[in-house]
This record gives C-alpha cells, sequence and structure tokens, in this order.
C-alpha cells in the first residue's frame, strides 16, 4: 500500500478542542473529534508538537523533545481510572470557552494532577503500579533525566537550569545530580507519573483514531529549546559558553513573516558530534515520535542542509549566516535505522537546490501554502504547479486565518489576480482555499480546523516574532455541529478523497506497492 494514499484532513492543536477545563484534552472532546473527522470523509489529524510548554506558552519551545504536555491529560478519565473524584473536579471555575487562558489553568491543573498521584501513591492497584514501574523503565533513556529537570525546574521557582543557584547541577555534575535525586525523589516519581498519564492517554486516543481509519501527523521541530533537559543533559552536543548559555543561536533571515527575520534562540547542534554517535539522539528522538504519531512534518526541514545561524548576541536574525547542515548522511543514517521515512518536508522560506535534492531524493513529499500562491502564473503554490508527492494546505498554524488573510493580508493586485485565476469573484475565500487544495494533485490535502468553520483573524492560532497572545484558539462544543460539516463531507467526496474511494484511484497500484 501506498505510504501517502489521495487523503486530506484537519490541522488542529488538541489544546483547541472544548471541554469545561479551560484548556482542550484527551477525553470526550478528543474522540468526538476523531469521529467528526471520520463523519466527514477526512483520514487525517495534524497537530503541533505535543511536548510541556513553558514561558510563552509555545508548542515549539518545550522542556522536552520526549516529554508530553501535562495540560493536555483529561481530568474527567482521572476519575474514570480513580485517580480523582468528581468531588475533587466540583470546583471549576468559570474558564473561559473560546481561549486558553494558560495563567489561569496551569495552576488548576497542577493542583489536580498533584492528588491525583497522591491517590495513586497512597492505593493504586498492584496492577497499576507493575504498570507504571514496567513503563518508567522502558522510557528511562528520557524520562529520568526530564523527571529530575521538571522536579528542580519546580524546586528553583521555575528558572531557567543556567540560572540554578548550584553550579554542579547547572553543569550536570554526577555528584549534584545524586543528591538531586535523592533530596527531590518524590517530585521527580510525581513528575514520571504524569508522564505516565499523558502517554496512556494520547496513546489510546491514537489506537481509537487508527480504527477509525485516522492517521495522525505530528510536528518535529529541528531545534529544541535551550531550557529543556535536553540541551541540559547533553550540553556537549551544542554550542554553549562555560555558563551554559548559547553562543550562537538559531532563526531564520528576514522573509514573508518579518523584515528583521525571525530570532528562535534556540541553541545550535554540534553536528560534528552528533555525527560520531551515528547520530544516535536522533534515532531515539524519531523513534519516541513514531510511536506516538503515524506521520511526521520536520519543520524547518531546510536547516538540515543549512542553516541560519545567529550571534547570540544579537538582538535581531538579520547578522546572520548561512551554516552547512548535516544533509544526506543524516537522512541516510536515519533511513538505515528506521527504515521508509513517514515524513513530510516543512520546505518553505528561503529554498535553494540543495534543500531541494536533499528532500527529492529521500522521496519526502514537501509543502504547498495556498496563501502564498497569488503573485503570477509561475508561483509554485498555484495548484497548477503542484506535483503529486506534497502536502498542500489552504494555510498553516503560522498563517492567519484564510478569511483574517482576505481581509486583511491581500493586496489589490494579488486580490486581482486570484479572481482572475479563479474567473469568478472570491465571497467565501476560505472555501475557495479547501476546494482548490482537495482538487490538487497533490496527494494530501489540509486546513487549519479556523477555515472549515470560516472563522476570522481574532482565532489566528500564532503570529510568528509576535510575543504573547498566541496558541489560545479554542473551538466550542456547538461547531461540532456547525452546518459546514455538510460541505466538508461534499467536497471530500467531489475530490475523491474519502478513504472509501482510494481503491478506484489507485487501483492495482496499491496492490503492487
Amino acid at each position: 500500500m501506498t505510504l501517502f494514499p489521495r487523503s486530506c484532513g484537519v490541522l488542529m492543536h488538541p489544546t483547541s478542542l472544548p471541554g469545561r477545563y479551560g484548556i482542550g484534552d484527551l477525553g470526550a472532546n478528543a474522540y468526538r473529534f476523531v469521529d467528526w473527522l471520520e463523519e466527514t470523509g477526512q483520514s487525517i489529524w495534524q497537530v503541533l508538537p505535543l511536548g510541556p510548554t513553558s514561558y510563552g506558552d509555545s508548542p515549539y519551545q518545550t522542556l522536552s523533545a520526549f516529554a508530553g504536555n501535562p495540560n493536555l491529560i483529561s481530568l474527567d478519565l482521572l476519575v474514570e481510572a480513580g485517580y480523582l473524584t468528581a468531588d475533587d473536579l466540583a470546583d471549576v471555575p468559570d474558564f473561559p470557552e473560546d481561549t486558553v487562558d494558560y495563567g489561569w489553568i496551569i495552576p488548576y491543573h497542577d493542583t489536580k494532577l498533584n492528588v491525583a498521584y497522591s491517590r495513586f501513591a497512597d492505593s493504586a492497584s498492584d496492577a497499576d503500579k507493575a504498570a507504571y514501574e514496567e513503563w518508567c523503565q522502558q522510557e528511562a533513556h528520557w524520562l529520568d533525566d526530564f523527571a529530575l529537570f521538571a522536579a528542580l525546574k519546580r524546586h528553583f521557582g521555575g528558572a531557567p537550569w543556567v540560572k540554578w543557584p548550584e553550579k554542579g547541577l547547572i553543569r550536570y555534575e554526577n555528584s549534584a545530580l545524586a543528591k538531586a535525586r535523592e533530596t527531590r525523589a518524590k517530585d521527580i516519581d510525581e513528575q514520571r507519573f504524569r508522564q505516565w498519564l499523558f502517554f496512556k492517554q494520547w496513546l489510546a486516543l491514537k489506537e481509537y483514531a487508527n480504527q477509525k481509519g485516522i492517521r495522525l501527523f505530528g510536528d518535529l521541530p529541528i531545534f529544541v529549546a535551550h531550557d529543556s533537559s535536553d540541551v541540559w543533559a547533553n550540553q556537549s552536543l551544542y554550542y554553549l559558553h562555560e555558563d551554559g548559555n548559547p553562543t550562537v543561536i538559531a532563526g531564520v533571515p528576514p522573509d514573508y513573516f518579518s523584515p528583521t527575520g525571525q530570532r528562535w534562540g534556540n541553541p545550535l547542534y554540534r553536528w560534528g558530534k552528533m555525527k560520531n554517535s551515528g547520530y544516535a539522539w536522533w534515532i531515539k528522538r524519531f523513534k519516541a515520535i513514531l510511536s506516538q504519531v503515524d506521520y511526521i512534518r520536520v519543520d524547518h526541514f531546510r536547516g538540515f542542509e543549512a542553516y541560519w545561524e545567529i550571534p547570540a548576541t544579537e538582538e535581531t536574525a538579520i547578522n546572520g549566516r548561512w551554516v552547512p547542515g548535516p544533509g544526506h548522511d543524516f537522512f541516510k543514517t536515519v533511513e538505515e535505522a528506521l527504515g521508509e521515512l513517514p515524513i513530510i518536508a516543512e520546505d518553505l522560506g528561503v529554498i535553494t537546490e540543495g534543500v531541494e535534492a536533499l528532500r527529492d531524493d529521500f522521496g519526502l513529499p514537501g509543502m504547498k501554502v495556498l496563501q502564498f500562491a497569488w503573485s503570477d502564473p509561475k508561483n509554485v503554490f498555484l495548484p497548477h504547479n503542484h506535483v503529486p508527492n506534497c502536502v498542500v494546505y489552504s494555510g498553516t498554524h503560522d498563517n492567519n486565518t484564510t478569511v483574517g488573510w482576505w481581509e486583511n493580508e491581500m493586496d489589490d493586485g494579488s486580490r486581482q489576480f486570484m479572481q482572475d485565476y479563479l474567473a469568478r469573484e472570491v465571497k467565501e475565500p476560505q472555501w475557495i482555499l479547501i476546494r482548490l487544495a482537495l482538487g490538487s494533485p497533490a496527494h494530501t490535502a489540509i486546513y487549519p480546523m479556523q477555515d472549515v468553520l470560516a472563522l476570522g483573524a481574532e482565532t489566528r492560532m500564532n503570529t510568528p516574532g509576535k510575543q504573547g497572545g498566541n496558541w489560545g484558539w479554542r473551538m466550542t462544543e456547538a461547531d461540532f455541529d456547525h452546518a459546514n460539516k455538510d460541505l466538508l463531507a461534499q467536497l471530500t467526496w467531489l475530490y475523491m478523497r474519502r478513504p472509501d474511494q482510494q481503491e478506484k484511484v489507485y487501483g492495482d497500484a496499491a496492490v503492487k506497492d
């Protein structure tokens, strides 16, 4: 069977699901969303990175490349498991329904997860405790470092690891670590418990989705956050000063999103050292995420060919330079370890022939974003220029919603070109782009849930370079029954992207594959 059959689906992070606890979670509404996808003929649910967020709440700056976000743990499912009671959840605040107020929900969830841990420690069954211990041993290669890191961050008031008061801990010295593991044993165990809960709930949801014919598209950022257990526990793999702070950082030069570029702040890898170990850390990372999802969108794929290096002292990303990445050797090594790579290459931005060769030599589909298409007939994002081996989007999490884009970002020339291309006046731009995506020769079409719901700029998920106000949008329970559901189902059928239509599309080729 082909790795990428003709299909379509929706981009929505689990935090955007509805529910009464202030943030979307892995409970009943996640299963309801899977059912909604099945009912409309979709076969893909694309999410953003699932790791534990920190300052700024960005899923692209997480405390671990391996851990899950405890705020996604369903409190209702913990009642079913016996770790919480209905009385424990009788004090739910009046959280906003259509946005996530992180400063409000995080302390609430922490309190309830603390209660769940205490009840587990005091009264869990022998079977549950055995399952927990087995899982902890299985995941020890990342879990031990992360649990200690998270416990220490809590103990030091959330301070970044480079500002912890003990130099031995900053430098990840064995004697300091051993002492911390002893003095913070309860907090460490609680962090492990939270991760066990997250992965139990996430993998159960994944199994349900897969049984329904829904594939999960995950997201793997090329870089990791500086304030993460990954950097703290592996300092020799990054360009850092003796005090642990980066010497050079990641970002991108000026582009469509920002005239001063994007200064991400992530530390950069010492790729030579990683190569010497056979890219062992990366192979573990790929294995971990492929246990959680079916496909991976590799964010900032072009950084594997060359990445933008910015001196850490620079305030913007303007004064950087391109530095060669690990290239073909990296993907050849990963492919030898893991087999055929179910990877989508995020190949947006400054793309060179070298980036295209790296993508194409490994047969990886790239991305086409229709909001970027309306300049001239040669524009590679226009549907007539799409190749079959790509994934087409109306917009991504970094774009405005299509309604917001049409109303606020389109100039008169682009509007006229789009209407000339379509040979009609544009009245519902979100459905124009969704229809173009579905009709594209691209094997996969994706659209944000905001576009399906015809929502405006106020529901945008992220504005690159903007500090604060991102990652907050949530759908409401009423949106499950939105009238656009039927139109999406009809268009999915019309453009033959339903799973039950694929035999007609691929015929004998599917058998031969």
